[in-house]
């Protein structure tokens, strides 16, 4: 098999390179940093190329289609993501249209594209990875970041219900996890609230998911218990609860 992750150059995305890898897959990787990509790639014990490239360019992002179309990819990981943190005004609107770009164009457009090409095929994996933000009905002090993966989850959903109709051999996944031992925060520019997860068990855990054909993806026992939970909450108390949270953020 053959995948595709953005966002691969660390964190989660890293991860599932390295257990893909175990598979015996081969990838392409994509990322800002090349010099991340290559330490990734020779680490890894399969073959694996490297994709230097800044997805907040739509631009870049259909190229990226174009270069890998003919590579029949089999997997296709949409890692690649940041917030920022701060009450709405004060954010530079840079910085949110670049998010934006990031977080929803890039991932709206290659699951796009690569999804005609597996229903031609009828096979093939999409993993959408969200946050447990996108499970929420607003995030204040992150607007615009809950905003961006709310889009992805109700994304994620429609499509695949739509599969589902068709009766389709193409799997389209949602990952939505809490707090992550990565490198999310700093580019955030906040610190954890709680204790975060591994960024390999929430990869291996997604991955097993995603061959499962599971629609969410929700790692940990406390995140499965808090979204069956919210369930039972009035939208004011969750952005009450969304508020808190992000407010213990606030690096001192």
């Amino acid at each position: 098999m053959k995948a595709l992750i953005t966002g691969a150059s660390s964190g989660i995305g890293m991860e599932m390179a390295k257990i893909l890898a175990r598979e015996k897959c081969e990838l392409i990787l994509v990322a800002r940093s090349k010099e991340k990509l290559e330490y990734l790639q020779r680490t890894l014990p399969t073959k694996s190329t490297i994709i230097v490239m800044d997805l907040s360019n739509e631009q870049k992002v259909k190229e990226l289609y174009v270069l890998t179309r003919s590579e029949k990819i089999d997997i296709l990981i949409n890692n690649a993501g940041f917030g920022a943190w701060g009450e709405f005004e004060t954010v530079p609107i840079g910085k949110e249209f670049e998010m934006i770009d990031t977080n929803i164009k890039a991932v709206h457009l290659l699951t796009k594209s690569f999804l005609r090409d597996m229903i031609d095929r009828d096979s093939g994996y999409i993993l959408n990875v969200a946050s447990s933000a996108g499970l929420m009905p607003g995030g204040p002090l992150m607007a615009t970041y809950y905003a961006t993966k709310s889009y992805i989850t109700s994304l994620t959903n429609s499509i695949w219900y739509e599969l589902k109709r068709k009766k389709s051999n193409v799997s389209i996944s949602c990952l939505c996890p809490g707090p992550v031992a990565t490198h999310f925060n700093d580019v955030a520019g906040v610190r954890f609230s709680a204790k975060p997860m591994k960024a390999e068990d929430v990869a291996e855990y997604a991955i097993d998911k995603m061959f499962e054909r599971k629609r969410l993806i929700v790692p940990g026992a406390k995140m499965k218990m808090a979204h069956f939970f919210s369930r039972f909450l009035s939208e004011k108390a969750l952005l009450r609860a969304a508020y808190k949270i992000q407010n213990k953020k606030r690096k001192k």
